[in-house]
């Protein structure tokens, strides 16, 4: 009678160490990294040309936002550098003049000096062409000192252009990676301001397995360390991938609620990220299970 009951129970538990031989060693989804994508500046979006799903390249102009208001300002502080350029003009012109005056005025000093030495000429007369040397000279140091004046105006406006070519340049909507968009929060013809998210892009050519695992699994687990992923293929047959681990929480914390049993959730374990290459079958959400 006792032999009668003692071999369903063997049978029993041969499936059950069975059953927990092929578990694997941890569970969790996978996820992308995305980056979401907003404006850099306010106005109407002329052109926004991504769509859901969309494959986009780094650097590719996914939206422009209206640039009218940029240009007719860069056209006035055109006008304006052209007009402080002028002054650099007429500042040299008078300067030419006050030259001329000292050569005209030198001649005269010579006369003067020779008439002087004959007794034609007095000291006073002499005196006063050189001070009207003296005069000119001061006008031209005095006209010269103009041109800092211009060119710090000149900075100015050069700083002032600069100012406005990074609004302009962040009027183009660009994608910062390669990559599939995810999600698109704009359409064409909306005004936007700075800071909205027009849409959300990620490299899903290499997804990332997070998994949790308890602490007695956890002297095992290391960074750089190849890993075993399974994905589900059917019902009965699994796809067998190779991953790396990229990071290891160093803190502990209870399981996350996504765990059904509650016995499962009170347990404290660590969180491990595993970089797995994608050949198309990896989908965002996608649970899967890792052995190390």
């Amino acid at each position: 009678m006792k032999a009668k009951y003692f071999y369903p129970l063997i049978f029993i538990a041969l499936i059950a160490c069975n059953k927990k031989e092929s578990q694997s060693d941890a569970y969790g989804n996978f996820e992308a990294d995305p980056v979401l994508v907003s404006a850099e500046a306010t106005g109407k979006l002329l052109q926004f040309t991504v769509s859901q799903g969309q494959q986009i390249d780094s650097g590719t102009v996914a939206g422009i936002i209206d640039t009218a208001q940029i240009v007719l300002s860069k056209q006035q502080l055109s006008a304006q550098s052209s007009a402080v350029n002028a002054k650099k003009g007429t500042i040299r012109s008078q300067i030419a003049v006050f030259e001329e005056q000292i050569i005209n005025l030198k001649v005269n000093e010579t006369r003067v000096r020779e008439m002087l030495k004959d007794g034609a000429a007095t000291q006073k007369q002499m005196d006063d062409i050189t001070g009207q040397i003296s005069v000119v000279e001061k006008q031209i140091a005095s006209t010269q000192t103009q041109f800092i004046s211009v060119e710090k105006e000149i900075e100015v406006l050069k700083a002032q252009e600069n100012i406005l070519d990074e609004q302009y340049r962040r009027c183009f909507i660009k994608s910062p990676l390669s990559g599939t968009v995810l999600e698109t929060y704009a359409e064409q013809g909306e005004i936007t301001a700075t800071g909205k998210t027009l849409f959300k892009v990620a490299d899903i050519g290499e997804l990332t397995l997070k998994v949790y695992v308890d602490g007695s699994l956890l002297p095992s687990v290391k960074l750089g360390q190849q890993v075993e992923v399974i994905i589900d293929k059917n019902q009965k047959e699994n796809h067998q991938l190779t991953g790396k681990v990229a990071w290891i929480s160093p803190e502990a914390e209870f399981t996350p609620k996504i765990i059904q049993t509650k016995e499962e959730r009170v347990k404290l374990v660590y969180a491990v990220k595993i970089k797995v290459p994608n050949d198309g079958r990896l989908k965002i959400g996608m649970p899967g299970e890792a052995n190390f």
